[in-house]
């Protein structure tokens, strides 16, 4: 597995404020509205459903205890949700299932983030951003969907930065294939091109997502299918938001 830390910046023109702005949302949402993940209420009502997707109802339950690696544990029951179903697609791209899950995502999201909106410009980040996460919510739904093995895993919540994030590593990918980015690689600290650390990491992601689909679930807690659909959403979207620096057309044959 590839454990990025820093690439270079040297020849970013812009302050990436939008970025700068994900990371503290991020962040305000899980430690004040979820209380450092311990507000199970707010994060259920605010989490994407699948079922409350397919359907277009809010779906309320009470809480039930499951059988986790040998153990019994209590899960708690989806609460109501104040507005839409639909605005969870959004919602929940903005909180977390733990302070593990937070910091990972955030550390992507600053590390390659402010050259995607550097390259953008900030509004243009903002809707690639969102549209990016958008995707990634309904490939998680679409592929619950297909390949639930029962109907309890219709009523999994999802949340988190991953799949927005997981765009905006698809459309580095694209704009700063070669930049060298400083990752530990196989306990190794070493520079690599932004292609081989992003390949790495979307290889595992495919592979890990074929495995759960082979078990017919989104088990472990993992949405691969949102990872993956996230990644290929950066990789379309990005050729329509590309503009090159401050709004100028990308040079021929980029």
């Amino acid at each position: 597995m590839v454990f990025p830390l820093y690439d270079d910046n040297t020849d970013r023109l812009t302050t990436p404020f939008v970025n700068y702005a994900f990371l503290a949302l991020n962040i305000f949402v899980f430690v004040v509205l979820q209380r450092l993940g311990s507000d199970t209420g707010f994060t259920y009502a605010f989490s994407t459903v699948p079922q409350e997707i397919m359907t277009g109802t809010d779906v309320v339950t009470s809480p039930r205890v499951v059988e986790y690696a040998g153990q019994q544990v209590q899960i708690p029951g989806l609460g109501e949700t104040p507005l839409s179903v639909y605005l969870t697609l959004f919602t929940s791209m903005f909180m977390h299932g733990g302070i593990a899950h937070l910091l990972g995502n955030m550390l992507f999201l600053w590390i390659f983030g402010d050259n995607v909106e550097d390259r953008l410009g900030h509004v243009r980040y903002i809707i690639f951003y969102l549209l990016c996460g958008l995707v990634a919510s309904l490939a998680h739904v679409f592929t619950t969907a297909a390949f639930a093995g029962e109907q309890n895993d219709m009523l999994v919540p999802s949340l988190g930065a991953s799949g927005a994030i997981s765009g905006v590593l698809g459309g580095y990918l694209l704009m700063h294939h070669s930049r060298r980015v400083t990752v530990i690689l196989f306990r190794f600290l070493t520079d690599v091109p932004a292609w081989v650390a992003i390949g790495i990491w979307f290889a595992f992601q495919l592979i890990s997502g074929l495995g759960v689909l082979g078990q017919g679930s989104q088990q472990g807690g993992v949405a691969y299918a949102a990872h993956i659909g996230g990644f290929i959403a950066g990789l379309v979207l990005i050729k329509f938001f590309d503009r090159g620096h401050g709004g100028r057309a990308a040079a021929p044959g980029y």
